[in-house]
């Protein structure tokens, strides 16, 4: 039997990183689509995280990207979210919008180009110094799309190398996480494709420098709680991205696509001994046609009810029936625990911290929607790549 004061418990320390990119307007390689009371600048997306984290008490941090997020004080950004309630999180390096980078930013060919991308990646370590924040994520672009378009081995030296400089720079309670993504932009080959050679990049360096495992960044089929298992085995799992995809990188609402592998990598985080503020779960997806904060407050709900789930998996009677070889028991119990309507529970619980049980309806009585569309008239709306 499950203990369910032990599970909202451990739901109530429940923490979600949200973007502060998600908050602006965003689209596909078509077309951006502009939405009314969309922010400006990095203060009006804390505004709109601080609405999230009111409604859901499970929001308090809000990670930045460099140089979207380009202030000429941080520490008076890291003040401005701290009195709304909040903390900045991760720093977002960027390396793939400059039109230096076209041919790669760490694995350029090019030294020059190389120890631009280095330098931009080491004043995002100064930010975290001004800021507070303990993690710089780096996800880069880099790759070829044509055989022989250089040298695939060269390449991993380069990267090898460029991290070497950054991690050397990081303070002692800070932390680099590296995200993989097995193509786009590059076709023919990405420098880091998968968790193997973020892993081994990672091992290498030592131990602040650890993976991240973003859910849209995979192959059709792909069982992503196996990675999720191994690397937390290895301790070498430091923070999820978490979006769905149908297809490719879609950048979805988590839990869109399939809520059941959701769940499995919940499980999975839960057995083992993930669950703590070691492994930062955040949130990466891009709204496209949806409102901004709504969707980021389903998304939050939806990680919530995937872990609510995860928590009532009844260990001692999974652990029994794979013991005895019971294939058909073992399973039961795993989709009992998934066929649970964690709804009423986690509305308990948020009414327990003071919340309403239904966040999203009571975010849309709360008129901050209307309020932001009235107010942010004028100015340059931030978008994906502003």
């Amino acid at each position: 039997m499950t203990d369910l004061a032990a599970v909202k418990t451990a739901l109530k320390t429940q923490a979600v990183e949200t973007p502060s990119w998600a908050y602006g307007n965003s689209g596909t390689r078509f077309k951006v689509f502009a939405q009314p009371g969309v922010p400006r600048n990095p203060r009006e997306k804390l505004d709109d995280a601080a609405q999230v984290h009111a409604f859901t008490g499970a929001a308090p941090t809000v990670a930045l990207h460099i140089p979207w997020d380009k202030v000429d004080d941080y520490g008076a950004l890291a003040k401005y979210a701290q009195e709304r309630g909040l903390k900045l999180g991760a720093i977002n390096s960027n390396t793939f919008q400059d039109d230096d980078y076209k041919l790669g930013s760490i694995c350029h060919p090019d030294a020059a180009v190389r120890r631009k991308a280095v330098d931009h990646l080491l004043e995002c370590v100064d930010i975290m110094d001004a800021t507070g924040s303990k993690d710089l994520k780096l996800w880069f672009a880099d790759g070829t799309n044509y055989p022989g378009q250089d040298d695939i081995r060269e390449r991993q030296d380069r990267l090898a190398e460029g991290l070497t400089q950054v991690y050397e720079r990081l303070g002692d309670d800070q932390r680099m996480l590296l995200e993989y993504k097995f193509f786009e932009p590059a076709f023919y080959m990405t420098d880091v494709p998968d968790w193997g050679t973020a892993y081994a990049h990672c091992l290498k360096l030592g131990p602040k420098a650890q993976v991240v495992v973003d859910t849209g960044h995979h192959a059709p089929g792909t069982n992503i709680e196996f990675i999720v298992a191994t690397l937390l085995r290895e301790g070498k799992l430091g923070a999820f991205d978490f979006n769905s995809r149908f297809y490719a990188d879609d950048d979805l609402m988590v839990g869109a696509a399939d809520p059941f592998q959701l769940f499995r990598i919940m499980y999975e985080v839960i057995r083992g001994g993930g669950f703590t503020p070691d492994v930062a779960f955040m949130l990466d997806q891009c709204h496209n046609i949806e409102a901004k904060i709504p969707a980021i407050i389903r998304s939050v709900m939806n990680v919530q009810e995937a872990t609510a789930k995860a928590l009532l998996v009844d260990g001692a009677a999974l652990a029994d029936a794979q013991r005895t070889g019971d294939v058909l028991a073992a399973n039961a119990v795993i989709m009992d625990a998934y066929n649970t309507d964690v709804r009423p529970l986690l509305g308990e619980v948020r009414e327990e911290m003071g919340l309403d049980a239904d966040p999203v309806s009571a975010y849309r009585r709360s008129g901050w929607g209307e309020k932001i569309a009235a107010e942010r008239v004028g100015g340059q709306q931030a978008g994906w790549g502003a």
